[in-house]
């Protein structure tokens, strides 16, 4: 592997930063969360909650998650110059995400599914880190992200959506959430392009 970006020490570096920074963010992401449930006061009424009946979409929800953790690993290993770039934009992501989770505390809409205990995701989700929705957000962020490609932008946009269904009918997310996750992800996306314009340059030679 002559042209191996991994032999290059400023894509090193920047690899390194990029996990730093995610690794950063998810440590801000749990204390946001824990914050958010702690200070949770009252569920609201919601238009989409309130007309519709709560189903049962746990698995979809867990291993719908991971299946999409898998497929921008697997993007990553396939094209390692993605790899700072989407590790960068990930952390913006989840520290913006973060920062949101502590400013408005409704707690959990009253009647919803219980995520399996034995989950990993329990130590992702507190109960009242609902805005705005992650799950929805993200691949959304990856759509826009490959957006060059259109199989893979078709891809992340047909999962966000399946996914922002599944949060509504489990109950998991107010209407609200949803929806704003696509304009705020936008923005995240647009910071990203400017803050780190080199990864986002070397992202295109990765394909």
């Amino acid at each position: 592997m002559k042209n191996s970006p991994f032999k290059n020490k400023d894509f090193l570096t920047s690899v390194f930063f990029g996990f730093v920074l995610l690794f950063g963010s998810l440590l801000v992401n749990f204390y946001a969360g824990v914050y958010a449930n702690e200070r949770a006061s009252n569920s609201v009424t919601d238009i989409v909650l309130s007309n519709t009946q709560v189903y049962d979409l746990d698995q979809i929800f867990v291993y719908g998650t991971w299946f999409l953790v898998l497929v921008i690993i697997a993007l990553c290993v396939l094209h390692p110059k993605r790899l700072p770039f989407v590790l960068k934009s990930i952390a913006l992501f989840v520290f913006i995400r973060s920062v949101f989770l502590t400013l408005t505390h409704l707690a959990p809409f009253p009647n919803q599914i219980t995520i399996d205990p034995t989950s990993l995701l329990r130590y992702f989700m507190f109960g009242a880190d609902l805005f705005f929705s992650g799950h929805t957000g993200l691949p959304f962020l990856m759509a826009l992200l490959f957006w060059e490609d259109l199989y893979l932008r078709i891809f992340f946009i047909i999962l966000s959506l399946t996914f922002a269904v599944v949060v509504l009918l489990s109950h998991l997310h107010y209407t609200i959430d949803v929806v704003s996750a696509f304009f705020i992800t936008y923005s995240i996306f647009c910071i990203a392009e400017v803050w780190f314009k080199k990864d986002r340059m070397t992202f295109f030679q990765g394909v």
